[in-house]
């Protein structure tokens, strides 16, 4: 197996996570917080899929499918388009609402351009710097094993919300 074969393998694991979590769930089950901080599945799924998208755009030397493929004008949020989520106030948490329908073509576009990109990747290229700002500086290899990390932490704390969700529905 190749590195980029295992890059592919953590990748191709995310996409039936998030559908269980997001499918059969209304726009009010979406926005759900278990607090007035706490995150809700919509923002948890818009956020991650603005990580990736940053991060992969960023080392594949592409546009954001956020704004080259219109995601933001669908979504009509009241952010600016760069924003990513990242130190989000409660009140900006709230303001991320949409429907499963959004969140799973966002995230489908995002991780199609994550795989698309992973695919063509050799071994020696996953030590290429990408970012010099960290001691040491970030190789590609580690960028990317960042991008799944957030993926899999989020799409979890999702899972969770969803569960809590359920319960409460069944007493």
């Amino acid at each position: 197996m190749t590195s980029s074969e295992l890059l592919i393998e953590a990748f191709d694991r995310i996409p039936a996570q998030v559908h269980d979590v997001v499918e059969g769930l209304t726009p009010a089950q979406l926005t759900f917080r278990l607090d007035r901080e706490a995150n809700s599945i919509a923002w948890l799924v818009w956020h991650m899929s603005r990580i990736a998208d940053d991060h992969i755009a960023e080392v594949a030397h592409k546009p954001q499918v956020w704004t080259s493929s219109g995601w933001a004008t669908r979504w009509r949020l009241p952010l600016a388009p760069a924003d990513t989520g990242y130190g989000h106030t409660a009140k900006q948490v709230a303001a991320v609402t949409g429907d499963a329908e959004l969140l799973l073509g966002y995230f489908g576009a995002v991780n199609e351009m994550t795989t698309r990109f992973v695919r063509t990747l050799t071994d020696s290229a996953l030590d290429r710097i990408v970012d010099k700002n960290w001691d040491p500086p970030v190789t590609l290899g580690v960028r990317l094993v960042s991008v799944a990390g957030h993926n899999f932490e989020q799409v979890a704390q999702a899972a969770f919300i969803r569960g809590v969700l359920e319960r409460n529905a069944h007493h």
